[in-house]
């Protein structure tokens, strides 16, 4: 590990756009960074690097990445020194990377998914080149032992599957992270011990389908097994993962969520739409049907599991009828909470191209239908836990009341008050206040 020169402390900021891949990614970013010398910055008007890690799943972030970054070219004609760069999923695509390379000449550095590994060679080329592009269509190997400062001393992300395989006619991610490539049992067992030496009490395992973990390996291991082998770990308490697909749901894995007692009570399953011909048409491979019985299935083996979900309304050729089958849908599983979004186009994706493109005004009409359903059903499930008794796991103070604030094993916030030295124990806490969002308690 190089040692820091104090003489000329360099400060980077760093913005991180999408989705928990992405946040790990950038805490990756950040421990590369800090072998370098570099020191964490939140004022980017301090900054003599500032990177931002970009998301393509919605429109939005994009729109906003080019405003932001728009914006500094002011910060660079003050201090030419300044390094501007973006990485992530936008340079990954080939579309998109002609349009940042136009629209953006004030960028120094632009790097993919893919080679965030090479950021220390890429950074000095920057000091010397008037601009570094390197971004990998894919990459087959997986590198190991890369540095992260984690956001929190008590829950960490760990990779266990890159890339997806599935094409969803509305996603770019297998276009952005490429085919799935599984890291070896071996290695998350040895990230997910050395976790545990340093005292991070809870893991989430993270894939864009977790579900396939494993079926590129030489040596088959289920994502079911790898599970197994994670729970063995002592001084791990907790274990959570994201995202399953609905499709690749296995009964064992059911089985090592009922059995395993690291494995908490939480599973995200994201279901998209309840209508069968738009299903058909995101390229889901189910039906409704098959969802609430495998929903049937989860929940007799884990009755106190708590489900979350993904919901896109507006998707190419969605009717009015199709919307209620959605809203019926929620309405049957009733999950405690839900990701909604608007259906955007994305360049490059079956989807974009399809006849029937929903009007913005019917989506914004619809999603706000949704919304107050999923709201209702979620203070629903809130109020349904006023009186009962939870371990939470305490993992920071809450910024505007400076109260405790941890998570049950099925993913719900729990503020109360007690003494900061409960930071990273598991406390049992007595439900007193139920909102839509978090949940209010007493130490039992």
């Amino acid at each position: 590990m190089s040692h820091i020169n104090t003489n000329q402390q360099r400060k980077f900021y760093l913005k991180t756009l999408g989705c928990q891949m992405n946040e790990h990614d950038s805490e990756v970013i950040a421990g590369i960074l800090a072998r370098l010398g570099y020191v964490q910055t939140e004022e980017c008007t301090e900054a003599d690097l500032i990177l931002y890690n970009t998301c393509s799943v919605r429109e939005n972030p994009e729109r906003k990445v080019y405003g932001q970054i728009t914006s500094l070219k002011q910060l660079k004609d003050k201090n030419p020194g300044l390094l501007i760069g973006i990485c992530g999923c936008m340079p990954q695509q080939k579309e998109e990377l002609e349009k940042l390379l136009a629209r953006l000449p004030h960028v120094d550095l632009i790097f993919g998914t893919h080679n965030i590994h090479r950021l220390p060679e890429l950074l000095e080329r920057a000091q010397t080149e008037e601009r570094v592009v390197e971004v990998w269509d894919d990459s087959q190997e997986v590198v190991e032992d890369l540095p992260a400062i984690r956001a929190n001393k008590f829950k960490a992300f760990v990779n266990v599957i890159y890339g997806c395989n599935n094409f969803c006619s509305y996603c770019v991610v297998p276009y952005t992270r490429g085919r799935e490539r599984s890291r070896s049992p071996k290695d998350i067992l040895k990230e997910v011990r050395r976790l545990a030496d340093e005292g991070y009490k809870e893991v989430t395992l993270l894939g864009q389908n977790v579900n396939t973990y494993g079926a590129d390996l030489d040596e088959k291991t289920s994502f079911a097994e790898l599970l197994s082998l994670i729970n063995d770990v002592p001084g791990v308490e907790r274990i959570r993962f994201t995202t399953s697909h609905p499709k690749d749901m296995q009964d064992e894995l059911i089985e090592a969520i009922a059995n395993l007692p690291k494995v908490c009570e939480h599973l995200h399953l994201p279901v998209q739409t309840g209508s069968d011909r738009i299903l058909k048409l995101m390229n889901r491979h189910y039906t409704s049907a098959y969802y609430l019985d495998l929903v049937a299935k989860i929940r007799e083996a884990v009755p106190e599991i708590n489900l979350t979900t993904d919901l896109i309304v507006g998707f190419p050729g969605e009717t009015e009828e199709d919307f209620q089958d959605t809203l019926r849908l929620v309405e049957a599983v009733r999950f405690s909470s839900a990701f909604t979004f608007i259906y955007s186009p994305r360049p490059g994706t079956p989807a974009a191209k399809m006849a029937d493109q929903v009007p913005e005004d019917v989506k914004k009409e619809r999603v706000y239908r949704l919304i107050d359903l999923q709201n209702r059903i979620s203070l629903e499930y809130m109020q349904a836990q006023l009186g009962k008794t939870e371990e939470v796991l305490v993992d920071e103070l809450a910024a505007k009341t400076g109260e405790l604030s941890g998570r049950t094993r099925t993913n719900k916030q729990v503020l109360f008050s007690g003494p900061s030295d409960l930071l990273g124990k598991l406390v049992q806490v007595k439900i007193t206040e139920a909102k839509t969002w978090s949940l209010r308690g007493v130490m039992a």
